[in-house]
């Protein structure tokens, strides 16, 4: 009988075969975003050194004082204008985006929105 995958077994194949092609680099990190259920995550990583250059997240005490009255999406807009803030902070102004294999919709696309119209470029 034909077993089906669960959806986020999908998503970690489908990850693992958009990571084989995009690496970041010095230059140009990437900007990896994990969504879990309840929260979002972002880091913007040099995988030539395997180091975290700026990461924000919406565990963050200063962000979870914002999040009283938005929704996921909302909070997602305040996680991208951050992760920009910070990259930009630590000099990254070119990022390569990573979106872990969930489909570019919804909350990734408004984290990755909220990124760029806070002067991240990709």
């Amino acid at each position: 009988m034909y077993k089906k995958r669960d959806r986020n077994a999908d998503r970690v194949i489908r990850h693992a075969r958009v990571r084989k092609k995009i690496s970041g680099t010095p230059d140009m990190p990437r900007l990896c975003v994990y969504r879990s259920l309840n929260n979002i995550y972002a880091q913007v990583i040099d995988d030539t050194k395997g180091v975290t250059l700026a990461a924000a997240s919406t565990q963050e005490k200063d962000v979870l004082a914002q999040l009283k009255d938005v929704d996921k999406k909302g909070a997602a807009k305040i996680v991208g204008k951050l992760i920009a803030q910070r990259a930009m902070e630590a000099g990254v102004k070119t990022v390569v985006f990573d979106r872990s294999g969930y489909v570019y919709t919804g909350r990734v696309a408004e984290l990755a929105a909220a990124a760029r119209e806070a002067g991240l470029e990709f």
